[in-house]
């Protein structure tokens, strides 16, 4: 993508090679999900076996999906991510809706929520009273949105470090469950959880937050070198990594303190296993890992749900354009967008529960996702000698898994919580009116 600055033209940069592309991929979807929704996973499925096969399911739907938009994502590399692939494949409304969702709501919430878990985890470990919560998490996303000023090579960095900085305490978490867990958890029964508290697609849908960040790369497609090979490379290796990592976390919870005392505690389940595996201190350094990991997340986050925006103004679609479109000459980096977010991102953790709006944007993020699974069929039958420089594997299957995987998920949602979809729906048909405004005017200026 590019835009004219001072009569010359600016572009995004391409510095980003295959290990920051990986590094982004693992840092972005590893940050506080894995570690506090043990608890709300096992609560869904009401069982142990149910809770595994959860994040199985949630990791193979997760695989699959991303090995599709990785054929798409090879064919249209461009900076934006979905918002381009569903503009590209079926219009500029359907484009403009799902970019709409992620900066309005998906990427600000995300954000939110891992500031959230970051100020919590930060006032454990410093026994700060729950009343500083909030200027934490600001704080935080502050400083983390300022390292993104800086050309995207320093953001990269930071992602390697901390993906390298976060395997510590999953290696100490996985090490300590699977050869020193001592719980019998996974031949317990659940006795305090019930099979009332939900379903298998909403345990799953709670393995997709911890899961969620998978696509984010494609947002920075146009600060990829040789986007076509490293893009789905990336994607493909680190999402696979990733599932494997989830899972032997899971079975290494279960097997340290077994399914009720994982019910009891909640997210306190995470620190709590640290420290009676390591120690006190042993549990601080290993703490001082996890919320190294959040902030590497978070970091993620803030350097790819701006590209979106960044991309959306500069096809005039938002208020503002001027500004959020624009790259320092310097840098090439949309700061506007950076600080739009991040402002976004503050209001939510100031007045709403940000943890909830980021399960209803996955649902609606999901939506999505699949008409964007769809369109691979799509591309193909409108270009059937097209060369491909990644096509996904065991076509068509892998792509009907992530279609009927994600439906699935989908209506255990709307099931589980009609309310809450239907605001979270809302606040799609918002950008609707949106578009139509900003459309009209274009279309006055052209013509």
């Amino acid at each position: 993508m590019k835009m004219k600055n001072n009569s010359e033209e600016v572009q995004l940069n391409r510095s980003l090679g295959i290990w920051s592309a990986l590094s982004l991929v693992v840092g972005t979807i590893i940050g506080g999900g894995v570690f506090v929704r043990q608890s709300a996973v096992l609560n869904a499925t009401g069982s142990t076996t149910g809770a595994l096969l959860a994040w199985l399911a949630g990791g193979i739907l997760t695989l699959a999906a991303g090995l599709t938009i990785a054929e798409i994502s090879s064919q249209i590399p461009e900076t934006g991510g979905l918002y381009v692939y569903m503009e590209k494949i079926y219009n500029r409304l359907w484009g403009f809706l799902s970019g709409w969702m992620q900066i309005i709501v998906y990427g600000p919430a995300m954000i939110a929520a891992l500031g959230a878990y970051l100020a919590i985890l930060l006032g454990d470990f410093f026994h700060f009273s729950s009343s500083y919560n909030i200027p934490i998490a600001i704080f935080a996303i502050v400083i983390i949105g300022g390292l993104n000023f800086f050309p995207n090579k320093y953001g990269a960095t930071f992602a390697v470090i901390t993906t390298i900085c976060k395997l510590v305490p999953v290696v100490a978490i996985i090490i300590a469950g699977v050869f020193f867990g001592d719980a019998n958890g996974l031949t317990e029964s659940v006795k305090t959880v019930h099979a009332s508290t939900g379903t298998f697609g909403v345990a799953v849908l709670s393995t997709l937050f911890a899961f969620d960040g998978w696509i984010l790369i494609a947002n920075l497609g146009g600060e990829i070198k040789n986007p076509q090979k490293i893009l789905p490379k990336a994607m493909t290796f680190g999402i696979l990594g990733v599932m494997v990592i989830y899972l032997l976390i899971a079975f290494s919870v279960l097997n340290s303190i077994g399914p009720n005392k994982l019910h009891e505690l909640d997210t306190g389940a995470i620190p709590y296993i640290v420290t009676k595996s390591f120690g006190i201190f042993g549990g601080k350094i290993l703490s001082i890992g996890i919320i190294i990991s959040i902030l590497g997340c978070m970091n993620g986050k803030i350097m790819t749900f701006p590209r979106i925006m960044y991309a959306m103004a500069e096809q005039k679609q938002l208020p503002f354009s001027k500004y959020l479109s624009h790259l320092s000459p310097k840098t090439r980096i949309p700061y506007f967008s950076i600080i739009v977010t991040l402002f976004i991102s503050a209001i939510m953790i100031i007045f709403f529960d940000a943890d909830r709006i980021s399960e209803l944007c996955i649902f609606t993020v999901y939506c999505f996702y699949v008409m964007a699974f769809v369109g691979v069929f799509l591309m193909r039958k409108r270009n059937p000698n097209k060369k491909r420089t990644f096509s996904v594997p065991l076509f068509p299957i892998t792509p009907l898994v992530a279609i009927f995987g994600s439906l699935f998920v989908i209506v255990s949602e709307i099931q589980s919580d009609l309310i809450g979809v239907l605001f979270s729906l809302g606040i799609v048909a918002i950008g609707i009116p949106v578009f139509f405004y900003y459309d009209r005017k274009s279309n006055k200026k052209t013509s």
